[in-house]
């Protein structure tokens, strides 16, 4: 039993530190939370995704990721396209004071269907996310032997906490967002990361 929670905390400090960090995909759940706008269903695509994807490498698919170079090299381009013109919409966004960003009251069908779409985009057309989750914790993983599986559930979980704690917790700074200047910061982070990511993409970074 100790062995086992071991490998589990040890599949949760890892899963952690690989996802605690600033990019597209956190950028965008931080901005969705503040809204108040579709959370629940992004939560649960950014959640729901990484537990897919980190069983996939603790089964050891991840071999076939680096044997068909042509598939990660088509989802390179296509991440990079709509990262860049997400990002470019962002820094549009920040050039004027849009009362319509400001707007916490919920999410209608149409804006929700667009978040999940762009989360979903955002979420599997990201060639690092299958570095960092079919890979790097699958060969991690696979030194753990026959705790593998405890290992990733504890990396899955890692994944759950902190997308729910940044996705519905961003809430707590709805008051801090309540004028048009501090929605220009929000989405000049939000220009800058996207522009970056897609940038780093296209130059095979």
């Amino acid at each position: 039993m100790h062995n086992v929670f071991t490998a589990g905390a040890a599949g949760f400090g890892t899963g952690l530190s690989l996802i605690v960090a600033i990019g597209a995909q956190n950028a965008f759940v931080l901005r969705q939370g503040i809204r108040r706008d579709a959370v629940v269903p992004v939560v649960a695509i950014c959640a729901l995704s990484d537990a897919v994807l980190i069983a996939l490498g603790v089964a050891g698919l991840g071999s076939l990721v680096t044997a068909w170079p042509p598939a990660m090299t088509a989802v390179r381009w296509l991440g990079a396209a709509f990262l860049l013109g997400y990002g470019l919409r962002a820094a549009v966004r920040a050039r004027r004071s849009s009362e319509a960003a400001m707007r916490t009251e919920g999410s209608s069908v149409r804006s929700r269907r667009r978040a999940v779409l762009s989360c979903l985009a955002m979420t599997w057309l990201n060639p690092h996310v299958y570095l960092d989750t079919v890979l790097l914790l699958g060969a991690i993983a696979a030194a753990k032997g026959p705790l593998r599986w405890e290992f990733g559930i504890g990396a899955a979980l890692a994944s759950l906490c902190w997308f729910s704690a940044l996705g519905f917790g961003a809430r707590l700074l709805s008051g801090v967002f309540a004028r048009p200047s501090a929605w220009r910061v929000i989405d000049v982070l939000m220009a800058a990361t996207m522009l970056f990511v897609g940038v780093m993409l296209v130059a095979g970074a």
